[in-house]
């Protein structure tokens, strides 16, 4: 992991608005994927590898919903990721990674709107679209991230964050507290999600579509900028 002052997604950063940032997406990681696990079809949005397991086991168990389901979130996941790759390629990175962040919003946004129209409960061709679209923003935020970012940083999978952390609570008794409160982001957008979905449906994409909009929005001030001007995560 790099340090603590390098892990923030939109500041090398003065003050704590790289962190802030960070867990935003973090949080809105955890809602979404809350959303299409307990709504769209028990997939994952951010979590490709549990997809690919469950894409298996689908065909194991003979079944073809699951498996449709899980080839969907890949599919919309691995679109996503290779857009945003294209869309931070190049120079002046900070304008490219907030181009980035600005289609996860729009994807959100749009995948709103069609929940809202299906009164919080798409079904059919409506859930697919849902889901892909999901997957898609998703995949676009762990592009970015992957792109321009710090080595082994990612506000959506992070099964090597959690593995990092026991490594260094092993190896030196020591916690990186990034770390911690990145997983604990994760637990709390999960949860919120989850709230939402049982409680309010027709609101629950407003969680990460806000969050990435504060994070989009907090890009323009001199919190997302290190000393050179430049808005965190960018190509080293």
């Amino acid at each position: 992991m790099a340090e603590e002052t390098d892990t923030a997604p939109v500041g090398r950063a003065r003050g704590a608005g790289g962190l802030m940032a960070a867990v935003a997406l973090t949080v809105a990681t955890g809602a979404m994927d809350a959303i299409s696990f307990l709504a769209l079809g028990g997939v994952f949005t951010s979590v490709m590898t549990a997809n690919l397991s469950l894409l298996g086991l689908s065909a194991g168990s003979h079944d073809p919903d699951r498996a449709r389901d899980a080839a969907v979130a890949i599919a919309g996941y691995i679109t996503g990721a290779l857009m945003s790759g294209r869309i931070v390629r190049g120079s002046g990175p900070a304008w490219r990674a907030r181009g980035a962040l600005g289609v996860e919003l729009l994807a959100l946004g749009g995948l709103w709107a069609v929940w809202t129209a299906a009164g919080g409960h798409p079904t059919g061709g409506r859930q697919l679209v849902v889901l892909a679209v999901a997957a898609l923003a998703m995949g676009g935020q762990s592009g970015l991230v992957r792109a321009i970012g710090p080595p082994g940083m990612s506000t959506t999978y992070l099964t090597g964050v959690l593995t990092g952390l026991l490594v260094d609570l092993a190896l030196s008794g020591k916690v990186r507290w990034i770390n911690t409160a990145l997983l604990a982001a994760l637990v709390a957008g999960a949860a919120a999600g989850g709230l939402l979905v049982a409680h309010a449906a027709r609101a629950a994409p407003a969680l990460p579509a806000g969050l990435v909009a504060l994070v989009l929005l907090a890009s323009l001030t001199s919190l997302a900028r290190d000393d050179h001007g430049r808005l965190w995560p960018h190509a080293p």
